[in-house]
């Protein structure tokens, strides 16, 4: 057990007794605990092969590499559609997770398999994203706009485009390009929390006020 855990597990105000159920239960698939992003993390060779965390309506555990798991009890969960590897298995009560004990143990002891593979999972590159007309416009008129855009990391821009993309109406997706351009121009991403870093899982658990 990791010491950092014990004060984080210590100091939560909701979901203690189910965090710590789960801590027990992946540290009995015999994953190295670490505490990374503020959160417990379970790693096999130093990798990362399960996290645990909370959030106001649910706590969860996470597979970073959770796309390429079979699933077949079809418990997984796609946060956003951003996400392209990480799944979520939720739960809201220590019952369900005393209830799927033994199959959280089966994805577990399948996500050391997926990482003694070696497999990588394969992401989409930001050139697969559609950029819309409208931000290339912006861009034509505001070359810093697209410097800045440029400059960040790959997951911001494509949480850019993702939601950028998403609205029928042209209108509406310029209205969201210019609302969001302080934001590309101060180097922030859309999900970005005032501490810094994203509020998606696992960087940041979107407990601070949204920078929105």
């Amino acid at each position: 057990m990791n010491a950092k855990v014990d004060t984080f597990l210590s100091n939560v105000d909701k979901w203690q007794k189910e965090l710590t159920l789960l801590r027990h239960i992946i540290l009995d698939c015999g994953l190295t605990e670490d505490y990374k992003w503020m959160h417990p993390c379970y790693t096999y060779n130093n990798k990362n092969v399960v996290l645990i965390h909370g959030f106001k309506e649910y706590c969860a555990i996470l597979f970073p590499k959770g796309v390429l798991l079979k699933d077949t009890e079809d418990i997984l969960v796609q946060q956003t559609e951003n996400v392209q590897a990480a799944r979520q298995i939720r739960f809201t009560n220590s019952n369900q997770i005393e209830s799927l004990k033994s199959t959280l143990k089966a994805y577990i002891f399948e996500a050391i398999e997926v990482e003694k593979s070696g497999v990588k999972v394969k992401m989409k590159k930001t050139s697969d994203f559609n950029m819309p007309e409208e931000l290339q416009e912006q861009f034509k008129e505001n070359p810093e706009l697209k410097k800045a855009f440029d400059s960040l990391t790959p997951g911001r821009q494509k949480g850019y485009l993702l939601f950028f993309s998403k609205p029928k109406q042209s209108a509406t997706r310029t209205s969201r390009i210019i609302k969001n351009t302080d934001k590309i121009l101060n180097g922030k991403g859309l999900n970005d929390c005032v501490c810094g870093l994203s509020k998606r899982f696992p960087i940041c658990d979107g407990s601070h006020k949204s920078l929105e």
